[in-house]
């Protein structure tokens, strides 16, 4: 930095005395960049007055047509165009030259918006990097309306920015809020924007459903024109430095919860922006007032597809695969989609209800759903064995893991976890298969082991096992109970047995009644045993 009076002293060597570089750099001791640049103005100024041609005159016209057309535009790519044409020289030539030629740039200009109460809300989507659910990594993204007069916040984070999330975003929004603005500003994202030319603007038809729905008008942002939108993008940044930036949560649900505590008792407890007297919650009280009234009943924001399943009974949704029964396997089916839940229907029935996953590549069963479908192919094998455990104990799935990476044979395990879940009950199987995983003693008798030492100590008699035939049939049988009340009858006395009555029919006539076995045994002929004839065998 020189100051001005070196400045002069450079100019007046330079083009009064004709003094050159260097020999101004080394009389006043200064760089020799600093004196091209005091002198910078007027380079093309030679000390005798004639001009100096340069190997970019021919290329000039075309320079500043150019920067007449894009006055932007890097001398860089200025550079990578005039090769081409046939420019020998260097790029720091060109810089020079484009320094002087450049239009100037006038510095835009902005001005204060005052919006009236309830008259504007402006929304946009932002990012939060990303989180590990299961076996997946899944996008966090924050939806976030911003009531213009009062800056009152509302965020909910998703794990996507897909048009249904953006629309429950809204309804949401407007819940919290209690009403809506009468005209919502927004980005040219897809979900609000499918298509923009100039000023001719197609909307996407779902936010055109939304907004009639709640009587509010859609206007989107001039294109690069992020001023227009500058209050929800102060709050995105306000909400990723004093919300989100260090804070720990268990999962996307546990982090709107922390977000709603965070905004009542800090976000609309400061002051407000352009009213210092009151804070962002009183001020939205006033608003409130003034909102839109919310319709009686709120927008449909699940998703509506087209599904069909192939050979298995699964439909895939969302990374993930959800089973449906054997009976509608390659037909036509629609299914629907909440935040927390998965339906599939065929026409006006619903044929299969799941709690939504986002996990990735995993296969959500019904357990009906399976257990018909063995019943109808009678392929009762290790792979049903091993679906019903995982099914009914869904840690078995890890007890597996570990023994086939162990190297063991799963088959023998399966067969005896299978008996003792029907011995035991999955909770209690659930319990043991887990103690058995945290002390690393894997394998189906150490598991045996557990649950007969739980059984012990809580001194519950030891299960009875049911032994049936292999048979065919025999295990299908269907037995239908007889009524106990037979065996109360067995310990009732008998009147036959009174001595001093007797309801014995009367006996017919010539009747003789035979003598009773022990009688005969008194009265019989004593034999003598030996007796030759009789007892051929006897000595």
């Amino acid at each position: 930095m020189i100051t001005p009076e070196q400045h002069a002293e450079i100019r007046r060597l330079y083009f009064g005395e004709h003094w050159k570089v260097g020999t101004i750099v080394t009389h006043l001791g200064v760089h020799p960049d600093t004196v091209r640049a005091a002198v910078a103005l007027d380079t093309r100024v030679v000390r005798r007055g004639a001009y100096r041609r340069s190997i970019l005159d021919p290329y000039l016209p075309f320079i500043r047509d150019t920067l007449a057309q894009y006055p932007r535009l890097r001398a860089t790519r200025l550079y990578a165009m005039l090769r081409p044409r046939g420019y020998a020289g260097s790029a720091n030539q060109l810089r020079r030259v484009v320094r002087g030629l450049r239009p100037h740039v006038t510095v835009a200009l902005y001005r204060r918006l005052v919006v009236l109460p309830a008259e504007e809300a402006q929304v946009d989507w932002g990012a939060f990097g990303s989180i590990r659910i299961g076996h997946g990594t899944r996008a966090l993204s924050g939806f976030v309306m911003v009531l213009s007069y009062s800056r009152a916040l509302f965020a909910h984070f998703t794990l996507d920015q897909t048009l249904e999330s953006f629309l429950r975003g809204h309804v949401e929004a407007f819940a919290a809020f209690t009403g809506s603005a009468r005209t919502l500003v927004y980005d040219n994202l897809k979900s609000a924007v499918l298509e923009r030319q100039g000023t001719a603007i197609r909307f996407h038809p779902r936010l055109l459903d939304l907004a009639g729905h709640y009587h509010f008008s859609v206007r989107p942002c001039t294109p690069a024109r992020g001023n227009q939108k500058g209050k929800v993008e102060r709050q995105i940044r306000y909400l990723r430095d004093a919300f989100f930036a260090a804070r720990t949560f268990r999962d996307v649900d546990d982090l709107n919860t922390q977000f709603q505590h965070w905004r009542d008792d800090i976000a609309h407890q400061r002051p407000h922006p352009e009213q210092r007297d009151q804070t962002v919650a009183q001020v939205l009280a006033q608003e409130q007032a003034r909102l839109l009234p919310l319709p009686a009943h709120p927008f449909e924001t699940d998703v509506l597809r087209p599904v069909v399943s192939g050979k298995l009974a699964y439909v895939r949704f969302d990374r993930n695969s959800y089973s449906i029964p054997h009976t509608h396997v390659r037909r036509p089916l629609t299914l629907l989609a909440s935040a927390t839940t998965v339906r599939i229907v065929e026409g006006a029935d619903a044929i299969a209800r799941h709690t939504r996953s986002y996990d990735s590549g995993i296969t959500i069963e019904d357990p009906a759903h399976l257990e018909g479908l063995l019943t109808a192919t009678q392929q009762a094998n290790a792979s049903s064995t091993r679906d019903r455990l995982r099914l009914a104990v869904p840690i078995t799935a890890t007890l597996f893991a570990r023994l086939a990476a162990r190297g063991d044979a799963l088959r023998p395990h399966l067969i005896q976890l299978h008996a003792l879940l029907d011995d035991y009950g999955p909770a209690e199987l659930a319990t043991a298969v887990a103690l058995a995983l945290t002390r690393d003693a894997l394998g189906a008798g150490s598991i045996a082991h557990i649950l007969e030492t739980r059984r012990r100590h809580r001194g519950q008699a030891p299960p009875v096992p049911m032994i049936l035939p292999d048979r065919p049939g025999v295990r299908d049988l269907t037995i239908t109970p007889h009524t106990l009340e037979s065996y109360d009858a067995l310990s009732r006395p008998d009147p036959d047995d009174d001595p001093h009555r007797s309801s014995a029919p009367p006996r017919p006539r010539g009747y003789r009644e035979r003598p009773r076995r022990s009688d005969r045994a008194r009265h019989a002929r004593p034999v003598e045993p030996d007796h030759p004839a009789r007892y051929p065998g006897a000595r």
